[in-house]
């Protein structure tokens, strides 16, 4: 890849913060898309329970027609089923409302039909929020794929401050990531040629350095509506950087790569994305020669996982991701592609580092 080959720069085109927004959705919607017709809202059952009746509401009164989608998986093989489905209707938009998952389903869908797409979140888990990448379950690839930018994001800040206190850690532990992820792109720079953006950089650097401090100021399981607004605005600014790098270089590096192959190994049951990424960034700045402890004792700081033991993870699987995790996505250069382990030299990183309890 040459340094200065050219990328495209996908970017939202508005975003609404603030308390109760989710009640003027429909108002919202209409402002940024006066030909709306039929809305499909991609969402799961809990979440529904939870917020449906302000957001219908709110659709109704601007004679906005819609359908409910209740996804029970996030899967390739369900967007198929729904995009086939869709493409009978006359539907316009697709907002995809809840965590991750959902997010990420809608924006697959709504990129395939190339209609507009409204990422709604109820929860600050990562940084998918704003980002033109999805992940889902049953692609060959356990990494992210590139689709569309959300056009419009909707952050009802009340709605995030009552989903569990762990899914905005997770959110906190895919922020710290950018740390690992940035150096990463800056050796890719340096040893691959590759094309290294330095503004998407420091924008997604500045979310790593910002979640370091809040946790200085986190006491308990209780954060503050404008710590949770900071946390918030900062996942939607890496998604941003994404965006602007034209790639997820500076948002994911070898800490995902490890996250991924835990994922694969334990048949996904190691955590949540945030929690995996954020205890692989303290083994990835390790590498580094980075201030580790520094990473470590935020996310313990926040409640997050700072052991295998606590993602449910043994020595083995953990060594056996280390030295797969290099071969997840071969073509993305890390820090991997510079250090050679052997079990017993990852034994011994686990054990200094205290991921090994």
């Amino acid at each position: 890849m040459s340094y200065h080959s050219t990328h495209i720069m996908q970017l939202p085109r508005k975003v609404i913060i603030g308390n109760n927004v989710i009640q003027n959705c429909g108002t919202l919607i209409k402002e940024s898309n006066s030909n709306a017709k039929k809305i499909a809202i991609i969402t799961g059952p809990n979440v529904k329970t939870k917020v449906a009746s302000s957001l219908e509401s709110s659709l109704i009164s601007c004679n906005l027609e819609y359908e409910w989608i209740i996804a029970q998986e996030a899967s390739f093989q369900l967007a198929d089923k729904i995009t086939n489905s869709l493409k009978k209707e006359r539907v316009s938009i697709i907002i995809g409302l809840g965590g991750g998952r959902c997010i990420d389903l809608g924006k697959l869908i709504a990129s395939r039909l190339q209609i507009a797409f409204i990422s709604i979140p109820t929860s600050a888990s990562h940084d998918g929020i704003s980002s033109p990448f999805v992940s889902l379950k049953g692609n060959k690839r356990p990494y992210s794929i590139m689709t569309e930018t959300p056009s419009e994001i909707i952050c009802d800040l009340e709605v995030i401050s009552n989903a569990p206190y762990r899914l905005l850690v997770s959110g906190c532990g895919d922020l710290i990531a950018k740390t690992t992820a940035v150096r990463d792109w800056e050796l890719a720079r340096d040893f691959n040629n590759e094309y290294f953006g330095e503004y998407a950089a420091k924008l997604a650097y500045l979310g790593s350095r910002m979640i370091i401090d809040i946790s200085k100021e986190i006491s308990g399981s209780k954060i503050s509506s404008q710590v949770t607004r900071t946390i918030v605005e900062g996942l939607i600014s890496s998604g941003v950087a994404a965006g602007i790098a034209g790639s997820s270089r500076p948002c994911s590096g070898s800490e995902h790569l490890l996250s991924h192959a835990l994922e694969f190994i334990t048949k996904n049951n190691c955590g949540l994305h945030g929690e995996r990424v954020g205890l692989s960034t303290i083994i990835m700045a390790r590498l580094h020669g980075l201030n580790w402890a520094e990473i470590k004792d935020a996310l313990q700081r926040l409640g997050g996982p700072v052991t295998a033991r606590e993602i449910s993870v043994d020595k083995d699987q953990l060594i056996e991701a280390m030295d797969l995790a290099r071969k997840i996505r071969p073509e993305r250069f890390t820090i991997l592609n510079r250090v050679e382990l052997s079990k017993d030299q990852c034994q011994n990183i686990l054990s200094e580092t205290g991921i090994l309890d």
